[in-house]
Formats: C-alpha cells, sequence, structure tokens
C-alpha cells in the first residue's frame, strides 16, 4: 500500500492509542448497524472512506491506524481458521468437495481472464477473482497481506465483493424456487456460491436447519481453500520480486496461522460455545482493518478504475453462481 497512513514505523505503545481509539468507535458503530441484519464489514469500510475523504484526520492517527490494517487484519483471518474442522468438510463426500475446488478454481482463473479482457489491473483483477471465489471481504484482504495492493484497489474490491454478494443472497432463492430447488440443494448452491459466510448463514437459516447446516459446511470447505490459494500466490509474488530481494515466504505467516487454528478445532479441543466468540472476534478485528483501510482511499482514485470492476464483478458473480448451480446437480 502507497499511503503513508498504512506504512507504520517504529512506535511506542502509546503512539497507537489515538488510531486504534478512532477505529474502536467506528467498529463499536458497525457492529451496532450490523446487529441489524447490514454487513458490519460495508458499514466500517464506508465510515473508513466518509472520515478519509470529508474529514483531515490528524496525523496522529497514522500508526494506529496502520496497526489495525495490517497486524488486526491477519489476526482476524487466524481466527477465522476456529469456525472449520477437517472432519466437517471430508464428511461432504468427494463429489462436493470436488465441485468446491471447481468453483474456486474456474471462478478464480475465469475472473483473472475476463479482468485482462476488461483491462482491469494485475492487482485489482485478483483481488476480485478470489474475494468472489473463495470468501469475500476476508480473502480481498488476505490477498492484500500478501501483494500489498493499491488502497483503492482494496477498497473496490471489497465493496463490490459484499455488495454482489447480498444481491445474491436476496436473488438465490428466488431462483431456486423457479427451478424448483428443494430446501438442500438450495442451501448447498448458496454456500457453494455466495460470497460472504455471514450472507450463506443468512440465505441457510431462511430455508431450515438442514439446509442452514449443508450451506455453512459447503462455504467454509470454500474458505479452507484460502490458504492453498494464498501459497500459490504468495509463489507467484516471490517469483516477481526475485530480482528486488522482498520476496514473500512461500506461505505467509498468518496463513499458517490460520491452518493451525482449523488443526486445533479439528482435535476436538476447543469447545462449541468457544466458536460463536471468535466469530464475532474476527468481525471485530475485520472490521477495524476494513475502517483503517477506508480512510486510505480517495474518492476521487475511483474515478480512475472506471466501469470495468463493476462489469468483473458481477460476470464473476455470474460465472461461480452457474459453476456452483451446475456441480450441486451433478454431485446429488
Amino acid at each position: 500500500m502507497t499511503s503513508t497512513a498504512l506504512k507504520p514505523t517504529p512506535s511506542t505503545r502509546s503512539s497507537l492509542l489515538p488510531g486504534l481509539f478512532v477505529t474502536g468507535v467506528a467498529v463499536a458503530i458497525s457492529m451496532a448497524v450490523g446487529s441489524m441484519g447490514v454487513s458490519a464489514l460495508l458499514v466500517a469500510i464506508v465510515l473508513g472512506v466518509a472520515c478519509g475523504n470529508l474529514l483531515r484526520l490528524p496525523v496522529a492517527l497514522d500508526v494506529g491506524l496502520a496497526f489495525a490494517s495490517k497486524r488486526l487484519l491477519r489476526v482476524g483471518i487466524v481466527v477465522l481458521g476456529l469456525q472449520l474442522t477437517v472432519g466437517e468438510i471430508w464428511a461432504l463426500g468427494p463429489r462436493l468437495i470436488a465441485v468446491v475446488v471447481a468453483v474456486v478454481v474456474i471462478g478464480i482463473l475465469t475472473t483473472l481472464g475476463l479482468g485482462r479482457l476488461l483491462g482491469v489491473s494485475p492487482t485489482q483483477r485478483l483481488l476480485i477473482a478470489c474475494g468472489f471465489s473463495i470468501c469475500g471481504a476476508a480473502a480481498v484482504a488476505a490477498v492484500d497481506g500478501v501483494i500489498d495492493a493499491e488502497e483503492d484497489e482494496v477498497v473496490t474490491a471489497i465493496g463490490l465483493v459484499v455488495a454482489y454478494g447480498t444481491t445474491a443472497m436476496l436473488l438465490l432463492p428466488l431462483a431456486a424456487t423457479l427451478i424448483g430447488l428443494p430446501p438442500e440443494l438450495t442451501g448447498l448452491w448458496a454456500g457453494a456460491s455466495i460470497h460472504e459466510v455471514a450472507q450463506v448463514v443468512a440465505v441457510g437459516g431462511s430455508l431450515g436447519t438442514v439446509a442452514l447446516h449443508c450451506a455453512v459446511v459447503v462455504k467454509l470447505a470454500r474458505v479452507l481453500l484460502l490458504a492453498p490459494v494464498m501459497a500459490a500466490v504468495s509463489i507467484g509474488a516471490r517469483r516477481r520480486h526475485v530480482a528486488t530481494g522482498r520476496r514473500p515466504p512461500v506461505v505467509p505467516l498468518f496463513v499458517a496461522g490460520f491452518l493451525a487454528m482449523v488443526a486445533l478445532r479439528s482435535t476436538g479441543w476447543v469447545p462449541d460455545a468457544v466458536v460463536p466468540v471468535a466469530s464475532t472476534v474476527q468481525t471485530v478485528l475485520l472490521s477495524a482493518a476494513m475502517f483503517a483501510l477506508g480512510t486510505g482511499a480517495r474518492l476521487a482514485t475511483f474515478r480512475r478504475l472506471g466501469p470495468a470492476p463493476l462489469i468483473l464483478g458481477a460476470a464473476s458473480t455470474l460465472v461461480v453462481s452457474l459453476v456452483a448451480l451446475g456441480g450441486t446437480l451433478l454431485a446429488t
């Protein structure tokens, strides 16, 4: 990222406090609005963009905002691993696991190809491809943690993934009704295609307990693929930076932490009561990161991006949805 507000410098604990305090207030507002059915991450990033463009934020906030946009973001992705168990994913069976892999692989490759045709920058199309194909804003943030994209590209990708995911959340049940899908298959389709975990939970919950379980497990299987995809992205980044000496690790530390949390949850040592708490903690951490990222984005820069990312987001949503539907029908 290029903004000075997002480049941490050596500091004392006290220099973090102003930025973290403002971030904490923004997170509290985001969580309050989120409790009414709106994505807390979306609210946080909108607040960040508004503050960054309408207010002159004091320089004293820079260090705390930088800490939130980098460190808290990565911790949030690590905590995300506590929602997964290998056993639940394995129980899907080889056919549904193959569908999940196909959705992620075809979704990413198709989005990257379409993005190239539309003239979208390489980093922007990679952010959109992973966000739309894997797990929404968390995937966008994870990719940014590896490739260090521009703030406006990250904010755009997150905004698109939330907007299109919300649209899919509303339209998918209607489409399922029109083509006569039973609730269980609708839940599988939702889990394999809708972008955010929270959006999948909302759709699955409206269909009944069994459909909810199907939707969530399939969605979490997509989330699990975040680790190998980030490893592949990191290897690509290492090759591009071979001449500069700034090569990232093959498996970034936060991805290793994510896998460690998956392994820990899979042992059965984590009490069930911890999981919803971890989910809330993850939302708080990622909301903090979204707000901090938003403060570094400038609306004038979005005009430079043009309509191409919007078109790419729509195309990616359609591709992922169709691959998920076709795969679900074939697998079941």
